[in-house]
């Protein structure tokens, strides 16, 4: 191996590194969700790409997206992810800490739902096209990974059972 290939690959290698450290917990991102209510409020923590969450290319500290986008999402005791739908892609989330539940809603009126709850290195995988929501009914902060299956997924639509119908940013 010659030096500059050890130091292209050195390159390549830190290139393709997000550590926790440099990360840093983005109250604002989905702030505009808390006019509905204070348990709507959380926080994105963004490794690879925006995800559906708005314009964030210009932080150089994000690793870009080249077919799906990760970041863990921080939700209080209490808190809520409302309601939403991803059209264009499949959503995966891992819990790392507490206790989520997660629900899927019926794609025709929003009003049947099944739900289960999810735990330390549980994962649920929502194809795209189903609505869903997610609530943390543990003892302390929920802590998981949102994986979104595109580089820049679209927007995130709000069915009319949702808190966030008619919400805007």
């Amino acid at each position: 191996m010659t030096e500059k290939t050890a130091t292209d690959l050195d390159q390549l290698i830190d290139s393709c590194i997000a550590g926790r450290e440099s990360r840093y917990e983005d109250w604002d991102t989905l702030a505009f969700q808390a006019k509905a209510g204070e348990e709507f409020r959380r926080a994105q923590i963004r490794y690879i790409g925006s995800g559906a969450t708005g314009n964030h290319e210009t932080d150089s500290r994000i690793l870009p997206s080249e077919h799906f986008t990760f970041s863990n999402m921080r939700l209080p005791v209490g808190g809520v992810g409302p309601e939403h739908t991803h059209h264009d892609v499949e959503e995966a989330f891992f819990v790392l800490e507490g206790k989520l539940e997660v629900t899927v809603h019926d794609v025709e009126d929003g009003t049947r739902t099944a739900s289960r709850v999810l735990g330390y290195r549980d994962l649920i995988r929502v194809p795209a096209g189903v609505p869903r929501s997610l609530r943390n009914v543990g003892d302390g902060e929920a802590l998981f990974c949102v994986i979104i299956g595109a580089q820049k997924p679209q927007l995130p639509t709000y069915p009319v059972t949702s808190p966030m119908h008619g919400v805007t940013r």
